[in-house]
């Protein structure tokens, strides 16, 4: 099911605005939480750049400004979106904003060497001297856990950008297996923040929400959450706002939403804005209802249990 795909006159006039904050969507604010230790105070959704390859340069900017208006504070973006476009797109819009905003980026690489170049090349494209949050991306295998942690292995890198200020907190990322999230949790102490997938269909296939989520609360870590609406794949058993008070009610702080269009955005906020939590019979009920579609062809980026955990590997969703 496609999400909505409009763009208002009144929008397009908002386009040209200055930098200060423009009027909030129905006269009402984002609710906001406290990311974990870092201290912040987020809004509840942030727009996310890994969509962006799906439409315009010009429209990716777009969407961005009217997050923006609309009062979302936490961006989300990564060196490898559209091969470095999306921060790109941040860059020409976000400048103006920056001491208003939460920004983010993640690194894939694996040594210190790679993804300290990753950073600078971050840092240069969204045109600032420091992100917010950093983060280990897509962390997928054990492997790559013992390459991250090995002499010369990518933590060091984030650590290293942590003490020079090139960015205030770090964290890590991942969706293929929880079991890596916990090992990753395993081997260091001193993360600021996780993110993970959570959606009503998780707890049911190699769950995030029932492995992973109770540790991150346990370290008062900031938990961010991803794929709502398993790609979209939820929405035809599901309204989307049923999606995100779903994932909206569980311990996380904020939930990273790739939109492509003004009117995605919009319907997010307007979700956000209204939001209340699910009572826990009506969270199970949801999760009945999708039960039958959990698994792999579902939730694709997830390893599937047919195959061994050092099978096939998915980058973003996409099996590689």
């Amino acid at each position: 099911m496609r999400r909505r795909t409009f763009i208002s006159a009144s929008t397009l006039a908002g386009l040209s605005l200055p930098a200060a904050p423009a009027a909030r969507a129905a006269g009402t604010e984002i609710p906001r939480r406290v990311f974990g230790r870092t201290g912040e105070k987020l809004t509840i959704i942030g727009q996310a750049g890994g969509r962006f390859p799906l439409c315009s340069f010009e429209d990716a900017k777009a969407v961005t400004r009217r997050a923006y208006e609309l009062g979302i504070n936490y961006f989300d973006c990564a060196r490898i979106y559209w091969d470095g476009k999306s921060e790109e797109v941040y860059g020409a819009v976000l400048p103006p904003f920056r001491k208003h905003i939460f920004l983010t980026t993640k690194s894939p690489q694996r040594s210190r060497a790679g993804a300290a170049a990753d950073l600078d090349k971050s840092l240069r494209a969204l045109k600032t001297d420091y992100v917010d949050l950093w983060q280990i991306h897509q962390v997928s295998t054990m492997e790559e856990v013992r390459q991250i942690f090995a002499p010369g292995g990518a933590i060091e890198a984030f650590e290293a950008a942590r003490k020079a200020g090139k960015c205030r907190f770090m964290g890590f990322t991942g969706h293929h297996d929880p079991e890596v999230h916990l090992a990753m949790l395993k081997n260091y102490q001193h993360y600021d923040t996780i993110l993970m997938p959570l959606n009503p269909a998780d707890p049911t296939y190699l769950s995030f929400e029932k492995m992973v989520l109770p540790v991150a609360v346990e370290r008062g870590m900031g938990i961010q959450a991803m794929k709502s609406t398993a790609n979209a794949g939820l929405l035809a058993n599901l309204h989307l706002k049923d999606c995100l008070t779903y994932v909206l009610s569980l311990p996380v702080h904020c939930l990273a939403l790739g939109c492509t269009t003004i009117g995605q955005i919009e319907d997010d906020v307007r979700i956000a804005q209204q939001f209340h939590p699910m009572a826990e019979a009506q969270m199970a009920e949801i999760r009945k209802r999708v039960a039958g579609l959990a698994g792999p062809r579902l939730e694709n980026w997830k390893r599937d249990l047919d195959q061994k955990a050092s099978g096939p590997r998915y980058w973003d969703g996409v099996p590689v």
